[in-house]
């Protein structure tokens, strides 16, 4: 329990930014003269994605500061310990894949727009819906956000993470989570494709002008788009469904609906191992205005790994068979 206050006090006290860009030059090129986006990139990183309040309007950590956190973070573990009554453990350490450095830039949030580094309100009265890993929340459905669920009834009751239907770090937009944190990335002059390893959900976006499809057809990944401008690979994704969120960040729930989200992305190569993402959430109805966040995401030599959720996956048969005991001895008493 003390590592976990550790863990949420270094947070919020000092928050981190991952990866040291290194030195800016000309990107490597494709045979028909674009920057060559391609590779697998690991987006890992500790920084929070808005400032903490107790960060004020510091918007950069000092190199101290930086280097203070990644030797705080690299002593934390998180370790088996006996289950209570009644409690679902997650994983423990040897599971997870956050990262432990800061990027170069040593900004304190991965949101740069607005600068205060925090999400914008919501619009009056705009949809939020929580829920919680391990316990029964009244809700409702469907069930927008990722992980946790409203209770254990049937599989429609729990996030769309939980049921092997979206990836929770896959976005789109893509953001750090615990782990399976890599994108591959393939190019053409006609075509990208960005693969995520969690879930490895393939996004094919055509880059040859083409229109969006008809508003009336919704997609889990919506409708993506893509065009140059200048060196940098712009796609442009409408025509998400309304049964995930506009904007889910793990912490605050599910924010909105898909059906009002207009996502514009951003894919620019700084140098050999650094591939800046970008991305712009554009949502009047559920905030009161756009944000943006830029993760700049290291080149991973490694390969990219199957993430066969449902192939083997007995979490949702576990989940509700035990809730099936807990309901039977709850009569039983």
């Amino acid at each position: 329990m003390m590592r976990i206050v550790f863990i949420a006090l270094a947070l919020l006290v000092t928050p981190l930014v991952v990866q040291a860009q290194t030195e800016a030059g000309e990107p490597p090129r494709t045979a028909d003269g674009r920057p060559d986006l391609q590779g697998v990139w690991d987006f890992r990183t500790i920084t929070p994605l808005q400032r903490p309040a107790a960060l004020g309007d510091k918007a950069v950590l000092t190199a101290e500061e930086a280097a203070q956190i990644e030797a705080q973070w690299a002593g934390v573990k998180f370790f088996d310990r006996p289950a209570r009554e009644g409690e679902v453990i997650a994983y423990n350490d040897f599971w997870l894949d956050l990262g432990t450095s800061v990027v170069g830039t040593r900004r304190t949030s991965l949101i740069v727009d607005p600068p205060d580094g925090q999400l914008p309100p919501l619009v009056p009265n705009g949809f939020r819906q929580v829920g919680s890993l391990d316990a029964d929340l009244p809700g409702q459905r469907p069930v927008l956000y990722r992980a946790g669920g409203i209770g254990a009834d049937g599989p429609e009751d729990r996030g769309v993470g939980v049921r092997c239907i979206l990836g929770f770090n896959s976005g789109p937009p893509i953001m750090p989570s615990g782990y399976n944190n890599n994108m591959q990335l393939f190019q053409t002059p006609d075509h990208v494709v960005v693969l995520t390893e969690m879930v490895h959900d393939a996004r094919v976006i055509p880059l040859d002008g083409r229109g969006h499809l008809p508003e009336n057809i919704q997609q889990w990944n919506g409708d993506s788009r893509g065009h140059w401008e200048g060196d940098t690979l712009v796609v442009e994704t409408t025509n998400f469904t309304g049964k995930t969120a506009s904007f889910n960040d793990g912490l605050s729930g599910a924010m909105g609906t898909g059906e009002t989200l207009h996502l514009t992305e951003r894919f620019t190569r700084v140098d050999a191992e650094t591939l800046l993402y970008e991305y712009t959430i554009d949502d009047p109805k559920t905030f009161t205005r756009p944000f943006t966040v830029a993760q700049p995401m290291r080149r991973n030599s490694a390969q990219m790994f199957e993430y066969a959720c449902h192939e083997g996956n007995y979490g949702m048969t576990n989940m509700l068979t035990g809730a099936r005991i807990q309901e039977a001895a709850a009569v039983a008493r």
